[in-house]
């Protein structure tokens, strides 16, 4: 054989390598977007919506007090699923306490802390400076994470007065778009 004839195989081999390539990196990049459920801060659709929101109750995070869903019934109440290791969690803290100061006398806000011990968690909120309750979900259960269905932080869910979630929402909040949500569950009557 020539070294021309020996040449043509290799070429056809690296096409093929190349092609396979190309190939699985545009099966991975459509899998990755086919399986994304939406956008960052985008509101979805729940099997909660409607019904009667899961229990959200445990010892405050900062401050050891009982903290619970139930005992904020009578207000619109945004329940934000966070940890400290999510950068987008970070992101929002502002836009939630931005949303609480100029809606406190209608909603309220408590936060669920998921995948981390709770001594993160802690240490998180007092330096973001958060001013809502937060309670733990501890790592490897996952109860209340579960009863929600959260899968990532940061999720979070907006129930009416009457204990009925109304929104979720997943990715980063901004004040601007809970503020819309809250004008629309009004809108609708949602609250009892």
């Amino acid at each position: 054989m020539t070294a021309a004839g020996t040449d043509t195989p290799r070429r056809q081999r690296r096409a093929l390598v190349a092609s396979v390539g190309v190939g699985l990196l545009a099966v991975a990049l459509v899998a990755v977007l086919a399986t994304r459920s939406a956008a960052p801060g985008s509101q979805v659709t729940t099997p909660l919506g409607g019904k009667p929101a899961p229990p959200v109750a445990g010892p405050a995070l900062v401050g050891g007090a009982p903290v619970s869903l139930a005992a904020l019934r009578g207000r619109y109440v945004l329940v934000d699923f966070f940890a400290s290791w999510c950068v987008p969690c970070q992101r929002e803290i502002p836009q939630i306490e931005a949303f609480l100061y100029q809606n406190r006398r209608r909603v309220a806000a408590i936060g669920v802390d998921i995948d981390e011990d709770a001594a993160d968690g802690r240490a998180f909120l007092e330096r973001v400076g958060a001013t809502w309750p937060a309670v733990e979900d501890p790592v490897g259960a996952r109860s209340i994470a579960l009863a929600w269905g959260v899968t990532d932080p940061p999720e979070s869910f907006l129930v009416a007065p009457d204990g009925r979630v109304v929104a979720e929402i997943v990715g980063g909040v901004t004040a601007r778009m809970l503020d819309r949500l809250l004008a629309q569950a009004r809108a609708a009557g949602a609250g009892g």
